[in-house]
């Protein structure tokens, strides 16, 4: 930021004053502008009805940023600056009040529109002491002693104005359009025969750009972590526009074979990737897949069920490994469930196949798959999330008998933000 130099016995100068002003606006507009951009954005301004009720609505205090010349007019003995744009900063500490009228017709509405600019206006106007030149002793009231009174400050403020739509049937009336120059902020809807105008009343107009966080609800990259392990809302919190998502699906329970050894079941599918464009307070409805339960009768496992981060992304279950009757000889490990909508879907790993001449289960697709069981042993569950159950061994000796597969993992999605 530039910054003034002076020296011990010059003669001060109006501009030593003048000059340091408008430096540090221009630095304070750098900053803003890094932070905030150089679109219109404002701050504050809530509209609120009075308290009683009444048809007057209170635009509380609050600020506007805007990009504008750095000096429309000359400010005191510097000349004007048109060719350089920076943000400046209206701010507003009083409330501004705003009364309106209803429909003189029954059944009329009208809407009116309450818009904001930024405004920068020299004011203040004092008949100044100067000093006579040519004589220092002799004191002058106003330049050259003429008595003139001279604005001393430049002030910047956020200028608000209501605009009145026309009135028509309820609901066919129209919100009238913002002017050039200025921001819509409000729209207030008047209906035939009311006397108070209530918060039902007030609506933020689409588009206007009110801040949406402030930096105490900014994160750095994605720093916090929710885990579903089972279905519920994610809610996006203030300051997060961003999330980085990974959906598992759940896995596939081992089949039951009544006579030989079944196949694991198939692992559910993953979706990992990053969804942009979120708004704070948006509901997004997460599901989470459950694994296929374990077997009580001889046939195929049964399938996990898919999992979903909205309509974002999705990964489905893992199948079942194949089992049944002596009649029906299968021993396949079960397929495992595919995925979409990340910038990585990978389709769950297979469950093994069975094998008859030893007697074993297939292992469940991984990871954290339940492994197939040897002998008359019953399949493992899944240890981990979206694998698939292992299937049921057989009897080593005597009569061939099967044994149930193991149940498949449930599915999980983790928000990072």
């Amino acid at each position: 930021m530039d910054r003034n130099i002076v020296y011990p016995g010059s003669i001060p100068l109006d501009t030593d004053i003048l000059y340091p002003n408008r430096n540090a606006m221009i630095g304070i507009a750098a900053l803003t502008a890094a932070t905030l951009g150089n679109n219109t954005m404002v701050d504050g301004l809530a509209c609120t009805p009075t308290s009683p009720a009444s048809l007057t609505v209170v635009v509380g205090p609050g600020s506007i940023t805007q990009l504008s010349a750095l000096d429309a007019t000359a400010y005191g003995s510097l000349a004007a600056d048109v060719a350089d744009q920076i943000v400046k900063t209206g701010i507003n500490l009083q409330a501004t009040n705003f009364t309106f009228s209803a429909p003189a017709s029954s059944g009329q509405s009208i809407n009116y529109l309450i818009e904001a600019a930024f405004s920068e206006t020299d004011t203040n106007a004092v008949v100044l002491p100067y000093v006579n030149a040519a004589n220092p002793s002799q004191p002058y009231s106003g330049p050259n002693n003429a008595g003139t009174a001279q604005n001393t400050q430049r002030v910047q403020r956020v200028q608000l104005q209501a605009k009145p739509g026309a009135a028509a049937a309820a609901g066919m009336q129209t919100t009238p359009a913002v002017d050039s120059g200025w921001v819509g902020l409000y729209v207030v809807t008047v209906n035939y025969g009311q006397t108070a105008i209530t918060a039902a009343n007030i609506a933020t107009l689409p588009g206007a750009p009110f801040l949406a966080y402030k930096l105490p609800s900014l994160r750095p990259g994605f720093s916090s972590m929710q885990v579903f392990t089972q279905s519920d809302n994610f809610i996006v919190p203030n300051g997060v526009s961003t999330v980085k998502v990974t959906v598992v699906g759940g896995g596939g329970s081992g089949g039951y074979h009544s006579t030989m050894p079944s196949g694991g079941g198939g692992a559910g599918g993953r979706a990992k990737g990053i969804i942009t464009g979120l708004m704070p307070g948006q509901v997004i409805p997460v599901t989470v897949g459950a694994g296929g339960a374990a077997l009580t009768s001889a046939q195929n496992g049964n399938s996990g069920s898919a999992s979903s981060f909205g309509s974002y992304m999705s990964a489905n279950g893992g199948a079942g490994g194949m089992g049944g009757t002596a009649a029906n000889f299968s021993n396949a490990g079960g397929v495992g469930g595919n995925a979409s909508g990340g910038q990585v879907n990978m389709t769950g790993s297979y469950g093994s196949d069975s094998i008859t001449a030893g007697c074993r289960g297939g292992d469940g697709g991984g990871p954290g798959n339940g492994r197939g069981a040897s002998g008359p042993m019953v399949g493992m569950s899944a240890g981990g999330y979206g694998g698939g159950g292992g299937g049921g061994g057989m009897t080593t000796s005597g009569s061939a008998v099967g044994s149930p597969g193991g149940a498949g993992g449930a599915g999980l999605v983790i928000v990072e933000y």
